[in-house]
């Protein structure tokens, strides 16, 4: 079992999955080129585009490979697994895949990163709040549980409630609350991105590992709208700003993604390099890596 003087040493993790964001060209093509994240930026010194690598102390900033020596776009399903689990589930199929099959499940169930961590004793957490009503169409076939989803599930933990989103202990996916007012209908105030960034920060203080998963960015990069596409990225870097002032010293904020999308305006998943952020005194733990597959080991690595 983990003693509290292990946890102290290997430090905690917040892991931010964002779904749909690589790194594209710098030019005025790229909404990351042109987006106002000044937040993001000044902790960087430079912009989510090619070419950019950071390596400071704790604070690290490189491309990996989604791509995973499979042909085709990178996808979902395959994606989410590398990232969660360490495997490359992609080559193991012989393609990429959008949505979880039984071989993928099966990977998940056993290998995901919130498993492990509660198998060695560690607190581990899933900050998004759900409503009842997904869960209703999960079992009526009309949803499908993602590869994030089935690692809570494998894990034994529990989803958060809205009664949690609104007490400030869980964030919805798309950060703000917006579409779950707005288009949903649901009596939830929509809050400011860096309020959600600190909420989630606070979640650390009770759990040593924390994640949290935004598709804002491949559903808006979907859209092929730019002027989203910039309103999502700003909000980002606001919640960014929220999460990276609240956090506590023994806290490493680790960012990735899945696969490229909203950096093009092409409305697909791309094959450019998504970004591995590391902030915080484990950022040196993920150096080496160099495809999603490696974002797993690296937060393994910290959680010692």
């Amino acid at each position: 079992m983990v003693t509290r003087k292990d946890r102290l040493q290997g430090g905690k993790v917040i892991f931010v999955f964002l779904d749909g964001i690589g790194m594209g060209p710098a030019d005025d093509s790229n909404p990351l080129w042109i987006a106002d994240m000044g937040n993001l930026r000044r902790l960087l010194g430079c912009p989510l585009v090619k070419g950019e690598i950071v390596d400071r102390p704790n604070l690290l900033l490189k491309a990996i490979d989604p791509s995973l020596g499979v042909a085709g776009p990178p996808q979902s399903a395959t994606g989410q697994t590398a990232l969660l689990t360490g495997v490359n589930a992609a080559r193991i199929l012989g393609k990429h895949l959008a949505r979880p099959n039984d071989l993928i499940k099966k990977i998940i169930e056993e290998k995901n990163i919130l498993k492990r961590a509660v198998e060695r004793g560690y607190k581990s957490t899933f900050a998004n709040a759900y409503t009842p009503s997904y869960f209703r169409l999960v079992e009526k076939g009309k949803l499908r549980h993602s590869a994030t989803t089935l690692s809570v599930i494998s894990a034994g933990l529990p989803f958060r409630s809205l009664a949690e989103l609104e007490d400030g202990k869980a964030i919805y996916w798309d950060i703000t609350n917006y579409y779950l007012s707005k288009y949903l209908g649901f009596p939830i105030p929509i809050i400011e991105p860096e309020i959600a960034g600190q909420r989630l920060a606070n979640l650390a203080l009770d759990y040593d590992l924390v994640l949290y998963e935004s598709f804002l960015p491949d559903l808006i990069g979907h859209s092929r709208d730019l002027e989203r596409s910039l309103k999502v990225l700003e909000t980002l870097d606001r919640f960014f700003a929220g999460l990276f002032d609240k956090v506590g010293p023994s806290v490493t904020v680790v960012i990735s993604s899945d696969h490229g999308n909203i950096e093009e305006m092409s409305g697909r998943h791309t094959t450019n390099p998504v970004p591995l952020l590391a902030v915080g005194c484990g950022a040196s733990a993920f150096r080496k890596a160099l495809s999603i597959t490696d974002v797993a080991a690296g937060i393994a690595e910290l959680l010692v």
